[in-house]
């Protein structure tokens, strides 16, 4: 990561001290009693973690910066959660798999590729910098891809579908790119 910070913040982005919190509708209300995180799709069998068995799973931390589509730039931020690599331990994924599908509470989604999915640095995080995230961030879980578009990020995660196929989330459905590139301003679907 570039220490010049002129660097690290992409075109028509300003940078932000704070953490502004963007959401459509109400947060929703969550119980960990009952809160589960589900794998499912083309994957060799179904799984699915309580909150006790998440937490269970080896923690790690990653150090990034943040972009959100109505542009503003968060650097620095450090996360806390269950890497891509640790959650999937012993996760056979069909070949035919190139897309995956977030789900939420609420019933959002949010699309990406299999490989930005699975790339260093994503992270179902469920602290940011150094505290428990607020229900407005996205407690319990939620999912940190920090080279695209901060909506990309989905909060109160619920699962994870594996798909041959791309299909649109929430916001995507609604007008937004389907990928979401910072470095190529790919904030809406005409971009």
């Amino acid at each position: 990561m570039s220490n010049n910070v002129k660097d690290r913040i992409p075109p028509n982005q300003r940078l932000t001290e704070g953490f502004p919190v963007l959401h459509y509708g109400d947060i929703p209300d969550v119980d960990l009693g009952s809160w589960k995180l589900h794998l499912f799709g083309l994957i060799d069998q179904e799984r699915t973690f309580n909150w006790e068995e998440f937490n269970q799973l080896p923690m790690s931390t990653f150090q990034n910066d943040i972009h959100c589509v109505t542009g503003w730039s968060k650097l620095d931020n450090y996360w806390e959660g269950v890497s891509v690599k640790d959650l999937l331990q012993g996760v056979q994924i069909s070949p035919d798999v190139h897309y995956v599908l977030l789900h939420a509470q609420g019933g959002w989604t949010t699309n990406m590729p299999l490989e930005d999915f699975l790339s260093e640095g994503s992270l179902f995080a469920t602290k940011h910098n150094g505290e428990a995230l607020t229900l407005e961030h996205g407690w319990p879980v939620r999912f940190v891809v920090p080279h695209l578009y901060f909506w990309k990020s989905a909060k109160w995660l619920t699962g994870v579908e594996f798909l041959a196929k791309d299909q649109a989330g929430f916001w995507e459905k609604n007008g937004y790119h389907m990928y979401g590139s910072p470095w190529k301003e790919q904030r809406f679907a005409w971009d």
